[in-house]
């Protein structure tokens, strides 16, 4: 065989061969590319999901555990915390001291850890709570701003947070009012509104004096 026409074998045999692996490629439903792909890094956490040490506290003080609820997605997610209640306090005095600690820790940024998760809050810092008036039932609880004024987000936390915990009576409702004398108002937390803060506020009715 001359050297030219081995050659030539050479040159058609590689194309063929290539054609070839791309058939059998096809044919096990595998489609060949000569392009690299690159799907990046796997994802290092599930959105709104945490690892077991992260999902007790962000708070390293000891107190009564509780659950405030923080904004992930489009929705409300309970997440454990903790709030510091002096021992033998009046429960009039209980109830208001519980929910300043749920509004401070609303009001604080989420941690690194729920940040990389997708948890944030529209709960601003610098609000205060305190408990009813003289004409408002003694489970009421009057903020520093008027819940009108709040955002649906904000609301719709401060509604679900306090609704469950000790600061309500465990109905899934609280009273709410702002720093004025303008009467109180019962707010639900319903399962519309810890899927869709953002556009179904908390349904509210209103309170007669003194209950």
């Amino acid at each position: 065989m001359s050297k030219s026409r081995a050659t030539v074998r050479r040159l058609f045999a590689v194309p063929a061969l290539a054609g070839l692996a791309a058939a059998l490629l096809g044919g096990c439903g595998i489609r060949a590319t000569e392009v690299p792909t690159d799907f990046g890094p796997a994802p290092s956490r599930v959105r709104c999901s945490l690892a077991e040490p992260e999902v007790t506290t962000q708070s390293t003080r000891a107190g009564v555990p509780v659950r405030v609820f923080l904004l992930c997605g489009s929705s409300l997610v309970a997440v454990d915390r903790s709030v510091r209640v002096p021992d033998g306090a009046a429960d009039s005095a209980r109830r208001a001291l519980v929910a300043q600690g749920l509004l401070d820790e609303l009001a604080e940024s989420p941690s690194a850890a729920e940040k990389e998760a997708g948890y944030t809050t529209d709960v601003r810092g610098g609000m205060t709570v305190r408990g009813p008036g003289p004409r408002d039932p003694d489970d009421a609880l009057r903020l520093s701003a008027r819940p009108g004024s709040l955002t649906s987000y904000a609301l719709a936390q401060l509604v679900c947070t306090f609704s469950d915990s000790a600061a309500a009576e465990g109905d899934g409702s609280v009273i709410l009012g702002g720093p004025d004398s303008a009467p109180v108002r019962r707010y639900a937390c319903t399962d519309e509104v810890r899927s869709r803060p953002g556009s179904a506020e908390p349904p509210s009715s209103p309170v007669a004096d003194g209950g």
